[in-house]
């Protein structure tokens, strides 16, 4: 049986549809900041962090600890509940909404992406989707979201795991593609 196979054909690319929310000036501008302030492990302020992500369009409650190291694509984007940890050398690329509760717990090194590209278009079209962390939620370190993925309440995502689609409330996922594993109970 023959099958029919899409050549990729990147001089044909073109995302002039996506607008990133902002123009040129401030994207610039943000990118020097978060080169400077956020990215920069020698800045270990949170405040500054949070004011400064504030400053250029981020919905950020109080509470939130900011580690050294983040990495933030565009932060008019970003919705960060109270009480929230993100932690060191977190990426996210928020091309999409990203939408944290409180008091989520993001481990060293997550990743969030809400952009991809569609392998099975020669042109390589950009996908964008919103990605959303209801209260309570856990990503272990080194953890992976897709774009379109959305953590239910409380749900855990375990260390170097890559979920996309839901996680269920107060369910613990492991592996690639993260499976659930267990409930998450509290003790009594």
């Amino acid at each position: 049986m023959e099958k029919d196979y899409v050549a990729t054909d990147l001089s044909s690319y073109d995302n002039s549809w996506y607008h990133p929310g902002r123009g040129a000036l401030v994207r610039s501008l943000w990118f020097l900041f978060n080169a400077l302030f956020l990215i920069n492990p020698l800045n270990p302020s949170s405040g500054i962090k949070v004011r400064l992500l504030r400053l250029f369009g981020a919905r950020i409650a109080r509470g939130v600890v900011i580690k050294p190291g983040v990495n933030v694509k565009y932060p008019w984007n970003l919705e960060v509940g109270a009480h929230s940890w993100i932690g060191e050398k977190v990426w996210l690329d928020s091309l999409a909404p990203i939408k944290i509760g409180a008091h989520c717990c993001l481990s060293q090194g997550v990743v969030i992406m809400t952009g991809n590209h569609n392998y099975k278009q020669p042109t390589f079209d950009l996908l964008v989707k919103e990605v959303v962390l209801e209260d309570g939620v856990w990503l272990g370190a080194g953890s992976m979201l897709a774009p379109g993925t959305c953590c239910r309440s409380h749900s855990v995502l375990s260390l170097l795991s890559v979920a996309s689609g839901e996680l269920e409330a107060y369910s613990v996922y492991r592996g690639n593609p993260a499976l659930k594993v267990r409930e998450r109970c509290a003790k009594n």
